[in-house]
């Protein structure tokens, strides 16, 4: 996919709706690379995601429901938000049958829509850097805790189906310590704007 250039305001696909995200964790988040996803009309092309099934032990909900992520446990089509290492909040789509706790987590965005105010929450210029992590991207889109449980068909999210095909590369995925060989990372092939890149 080729970058976009700052004038420029790709077009936007069929909005998903909550059924998209009813089926297999690995397939969702192959399908969502190259959708668009925005939070009060600000976001982009996600570009990089990772999938979490609660089998492997590198999932939230693999030891059981807890306060924090109940809402995995709920229907899909809902987002789940929490904090990582005190730091920053990481967004995930909730997938699979109610009470599967299954999720995909948006690694990063090719910026498209708002990206005064991504640079403006960010504190930085280079649109390359803007979403090219979990924690980045839910900063420039505003996204905290108060996301956690919202429906992605509604306002202020809204999800958009790609508009064009795109390569996606898989790979492992990154900064776990459990199941770390299940290659449930997908990306776009070559993108400038993934937060780590692909091995070729």
């Amino acid at each position: 996919m080729a970058p976009v250039s700052k004038s420029s305001t790709p077009r936007l696909g069929k909005a998903l709706k909550r059924s998209f995200f009813d089926r297999d964790v690995r397939e969702v988040a192959s399908d969502l690379i190259g959708a668009t996803m925005l939070v009060d009309g600000v976001g982009g092309i996600i570009v990089e995601v990772e999938a979490y099934h609660h089998t492997e032990p590198a999932a939230h909900s693999y030891n059981g429901p807890t306060p924090r992520n109940q809402i995995m446990f709920g229907p899909p089509g809902f987002a789940y938000v929490y904090r990582s290492y005190g730091i920053h909040w990481c967004v995930n789509f909730v997938c699979e049958a109610e009470g599967s706790a299954s999720a995909v987590l948006i690694r990063a965005l090719e910026p498209t829509h708002g990206l005064a105010a991504m640079r403006r929450r960010r504190h930085l210029q280079e649109v390359h850097a803007l979403c090219s992590g979990p924690g980045k991207l839910t900063e420039a889109l505003g996204i905290t805790i108060a996301h956690n449980a919202l429906p992605l068909d509604r306002p202020p999210i809204a999800l958009h189906a790609r508009t064009e095909d795109v390569e996606v590369a898989t790979g492992i995925r990154i900064g776990i310590t459990k199941a770390v060989d299940l290659p449930w990372r997908y990306g776009v092939r070559g993108s400038k704007f993934l937060s780590k890149p692909f091995p070729k």
